[in-house]
């Protein structure tokens, strides 16, 4: 093993990403495949396992084509994913219905049962987090309420990358960091809560057994070396969500350093080494034992420019095309033109509803401030400041519950914009830094699969040994005080129509009702 390089694989909202790394952290071979959501109506949203699997299976093959005998000296693999996610697989392993993932709200009324029969305050102390639809547990109640036959068939449940590992190995998994997300265990005991498993209709016994994200789970089978291009026997660990994958690309395991992941939504990672919890923000253990984490997850933020790119990008998507950049350079170029502030308009990024701080499935995105003046650009900027302020929003409540944030690590498909770099560093008033690896949650799966082969026993001196930074984002003090203004508002505007949004969610549901007869 003293030469085995390592493969990481996540498993994302749209797409699949695969890297080999060697020992040292240093990039090999990448591979991806991109795969779409399923929004069946409103606050709704699914996804076919077998989709995961197919673009598991292309971006593995394509990174092991960059790396000469690849597949003979890939030593281990981990997989993280997307969470949490409820997906019942039936006894022969094949999902009962498409996966329900962590976008999905449609079990608010479910999650609101729940508070109601086991008591608010007491839903929180169990688990560490709040009654909601992100979570598993109301998933479970609504599938059982509304899908009787499917919820009857079901003999386990799994996660996005308990489904990869299944069809990797034959064998089912449930990682510690994604069992915390389910809504149904003691976070001080760690152990199976039965009032909420008697609520939600199931047992302990109806999920894989719960192990540590590094440990050894099986082999790549026959099956699965055909499919991938890995050698058949190639050593499986159980893997983590991809949160805490990432917060480990980041270095993120000492308190005050935080990782924030861009991508379809914003995930803000605070490690702590004290079981702190806080309503308002999501509680689970870190893929590093002996670490906890807070996170502060939006619900939207790189889907935002995506919104925007395919309602007014046309041209820009055109051009992109042609000369062979990426479109979102090119919008985020326009928008580098317009001063901060974006000329006085202020963006709600709430466009999937929102997680983190204000948990408000009926929350949407909101311009405010247009006027016949305001440019493209202008609007474009909006969204990269409007994310950087829910951003600072999860900083500020961290902080209130005692963790604190002298600076953060920037991973993901946001980091690609300079632009969007500086805003956060504006808009927190700490430094942003950019790890050299910046591929995401395959790293800190590779890390894992090297745990688990034993490669790595103290994995806190070796993240520090492997992070590398590379560049450097400080806060200007110049533009502090606008956004301290500006954000203002921004918190403003949101209270002022909280309670709208959930008026014309009211008006949209009868609407559709009246449309069905």
């Amino acid at each position: 093993m003293s030469d085995a390089l390592l493969m990481g694989v996540d498993v994302g909202t749209t797409g699949a990403k695969a890297a080999i790394f060697d020992q040292r952290g240093r990039l090999l071979g990448l591979g991806r495949s991109e795969y779409g959501v399923r929004r069946v109506r409103p606050g709704w949203a699914e996804q076919d396992p077998e989709n995961w699997w197919r673009a598991v299976c292309a971006s593995v093959r394509e990174a092991l084509a960059a790396v000469p005998e690849g597949p003979a000296r890939v030593g281990g693999v981990a997989v993280s994913s997307q969470a949490p996610t409820m997906l019942p697989l039936d006894g022969g392993g094949r999902p009962v219905r498409p996966a329900l993932i962590w976008m999905d709200r449609r079990a608010d009324g479910e999650a609101s049962l729940l508070a109601d029969a086991l008591g608010w305050s007491e839903v929180e102390r169990i688990t560490g987090n709040r009654p909601d639809p992100f979570y598993v547990a109301p998933k479970l109640l609504w599938f059982r309420t509304h899908e009787p036959r499917e919820f009857a068939n079901t003999a386990t449940f799994v996660q996005a990358n308990g489904y990869v590992n299944w069809r990797l190995t034959g064998v089912h998994s449930m990682d510690e960091v994604h069992a915390s997300l389910l809504q149904l265990r003691d976070r001080r005991t760690g152990e199976w809560s039965s009032e909420l498993c008697e609520a939600c209709g199931v047992t302990p016994e109806a999920f894989p057994p719960v192990r540590p994200c590094h440990e050894a789970l099986g082999e790549v089978t026959v099956e699965a070396a055909e499919a991938t291009g890995l050698r058949r026997g190639t050593p499986v660990m159980v893997g983590t969500v991809d949160g805490a994958a990432a917060a480990m690309e980041a270095g993120a395991v000492e308190p005050g350093v935080a990782a924030e992941m861009t991508g379809t939504s914003t995930v803000l990672l605070i490690p702590n080494r004290d079981r702190i919890v806080e309503p308002a923000l999501i509680a689970m253990p870190h893929a590093v034992p002996g670490v906890d984490l807070l996170l502060g997850a939006t619900a939207a933020s790189g889907a935002n420019l995506v919104w925007f790119r395919d309602q007014f990008g046309a041209v820009e998507l055109e051009a992109a095309q042609k000369l062979g950049l990426d479109v979102f350079d090119l919008l985020t170029l326009e928008a580098s033109d317009v001063p901060p502030g974006s000329g006085g308009v202020v963006f709600l990024p709430y466009m999937a509803g929102e997680r983190a701080s204000i948990w408000h499935t009926n929350a949407r995105g909101a311009f405010f401030g247009l006027s016949l003046g305001t440019s493209r650009g202008a609007l474009i900027r909006a969204i990269l400041e409007g994310t950087a302020f829910a951003l600072r929003h999860n900083v500020e409540v961290a902080e209130s519950a005692g963790v604190k944030v002298r600076e953060v690590r920037s991973v993901g498909g946001g980091t690609r914009s300079a632009l969007w770099n500086q805003i956060k560093a504006d808009v927190l008033g700490v430094p942003v830094l950019l790890p050299e690896a910046s591929v995401g949650a395959p790293f800190g799966d590779a890390v894992l699969a090297g745990m688990g082969l034993g490669l790595y026993p103290d994995p806190e001196e070796t993240l520090r040994d492997l992070v590398c930074l590379r560049a450097r984002y400080e806060p200007n003090l110049d533009h502090r005080a606008l956004y301290d203004g500006l954000y203002s508002v921004f918190r403003n505007v949101y209270e002022h129509v909280r309670e709208d949004f959930d008026v014309l969610a009211r008006v949209e549901a009868s609407n559709r009702e009246e449309g069905a007869t």
